[in-house]
C-alpha cells in the first residue's frame, strides 16, 4: 500500500513497485487510507509523511492503536532531524528522502517480506 498526495510521486513508486512483482494499492490522500481496513497480505505500507490533510506519522500511530502491525516505510521530501526522529520512533523500516534510487525501497520491501 503506497499513500502520496504527490500524483506524479504516487505513479512512479506504484511503476517501480510493479516492475518488481509487487501489486500496490494506492491512495492520494490520508483520507482516503484511513477507509481501508483490509491488511491481509499487505507486506508494506509506504507512506509519505507531510500530506496535503495529515501526516503520515499520525497515520501510523493510528494504525498501531487499532492493533495493526504493518511494517512502514516513510518517504519525505523534507529530511529535518525532527522528522526523522519521529518517523523512527515511530516504528519505520525505513526512512526515505526524496529522491530515492530504486534499490532504496526495494531493499526495505524485500526485508518486510521476511517480517
Amino acid at each position: 500500500m503506497v499513500v502520496d498526495d504527490d500524483p506524479g510521486m504516487l505513479k512512479g513508486v506504484e511503476r517501480l513497485l510493479r516492475h518488481n512483482a509487487y501489486e500496490p494499492i494506492l491512495f492520494s490522500s490520508a483520507e482516503a487510507f484511513q477507509s481501508h481496513t483490509d491488511f491481509d497480505g499487505a507486506v508494506c505500507l509506504i507512506l509519505d509523511i507531510n500530506l496535503k490533510d495529515g501526516s503520515g506519522i499520525e497515520l501510523r500511530y493510528r494504525l498501531k492503536a487499532d492493533g495493526v502491525s504493518v511494517p512502514v516505510i516513510y518517504m519525505t521530501g523534507n529530511d529535518s532531524l525532527d522528522v526523522q526522529k519521529a518517523a523512527l520512533a515511530s516504528g519505520c523500516i525505513a526512512f526515505l528522502k526524496k529522491p530515492f534510487a530504486a534499490q532504496e525501497l526495494i531493499e526495505p520491501l524485500r526485508k518486510a517480506e521476511r517480517l
